[in-house]
């Protein structure tokens, strides 16, 4: 039965929590009960503006509000989130699985590599799993991409990278019965101001680097800034120019993380004129200058070895 979701539902930026994306990484990845006991084993609906979430219930009970819509299920099972699906939560206290996390550019990025099969991370919808060839085989591929965040290794950002596309393709198999155009059990078809934000971030993610003007990301949504402004704050509940910078600073921190550029090689392949506008963005977004926040990096990286 249908339970209408109040309004307005809130929009968080990582799985419960309203603060930034906490790692220079893509993906995130953990323990379901590892962030549901922190709330008492409930989750209240909510939504993401740019993260997909892919839940893999290996043992136990959840009650899923999945767009307004409530289900009682058992794992085995595999629930898929999309960015700005409205979900929530209530798990049984013996609950065992994952919660895999990507970040809007890794599912852009996986849609370019995959086309078709990546549809699969763009729709509502939970998967029961039989116990079949297939499923053993999704969840080993969930337990080694937590086990590979869990431990940096040389080639770890590849590996994760594989993996996660790998299990992409196992969810597209999984997914592939419903059809290529049924619509997702109990899920609502995105509105029209859905489809424009996602073009948007897929424009973001195309050129961020070139730091286009939001006039020129909006000419060629074909619509006004004012209105694809209005447009992100009502969905995504930030500017136009915020989820810009955001991309702009996620890459920052990866590049600090991962690489041995520069600040001044970083400022310039992100599009800013001069390093120390580089240096005034970063550190005012971040609360830490570049060489700063790569030092603590560095450092939290020794730390686990």
């Amino acid at each position: 039965m249908s339970q209408p979701t109040k309004t307005p539902v809130p929009i968080f930026k990582l799985y419960g929590e309203t603060r930034h994306w906490p790692t220079p990484d893509l993906l995130h990845c953990e323990s379901i009960p590892e962030r549901s006991r922190l709330h008492d084993w409930h989750i209240r609906p909510h939504r993401h503006a740019d993260l997909v979430h892919v839940l893999h219930v290996a043992h136990g009970q959840v009650e899923l509000e999945l767009e307004g819509i409530r289900h009682a299920l058992r794992g085995p099972l595999v629930i898929v989130v999309p960015a700005l699906a409205i979900h929530g939560f209530r798990f049984s206290q013996d609950i065992e699985g994952h919660i895999v996390t990507l970040a809007q550019p890794l599912a852009e990025r996986l849609g370019q590599r995959l086309g078709e099969q990546a549809k699969v991370l763009r729709h509502a919808d939970y998967h029961p799993l039989a116990r079949s060839p297939q499923a053993r085989r999704l969840a080993t591929l969930v337990e080694q991409i937590d086990a590979e965040y869990r431990q940096p290794a040389p080639g770890r950002d590849r590996m994760l990278g594989a993996l996660v596309e790998a299990l992409a393709v196992a969810l597209a198999r999984l997914a592939e019965p419903h059809g290529p155009s049924a619509t997702p059990t109990g899920v609502r078809q995105r509105d029209r101001g859905h489809e424009h934000l996602a073009s948007f971030q897929a424009l973001i993610e195309a050129q961020y680097r070139q730091q286009p003007s939001i006039e020129r990301f909006a000419e060629q949504l074909g619509m006004s800034s004012a209105h694809l402004n209005a447009l992100c704050r009502r969905l995504a509940d930030r500017s136009a120019l915020q989820l810009l910078h955001e991309r702009l600073l996620l890459e920052a921190k990866r590049q600090l993380t991962y690489t041995n550029m520069t600040i001044s090689q970083v400022a310039d392949s992100l599009g800013f004129s001069e390093p120390a506008y580089f240096t005034r963005f970063f550190k005012r977004n971040t609360g830490f200058s570049p060489r700063d926040f790569r030092l603590r990096q560095h450092a939290s990286e020794a730390s686990k070895t």
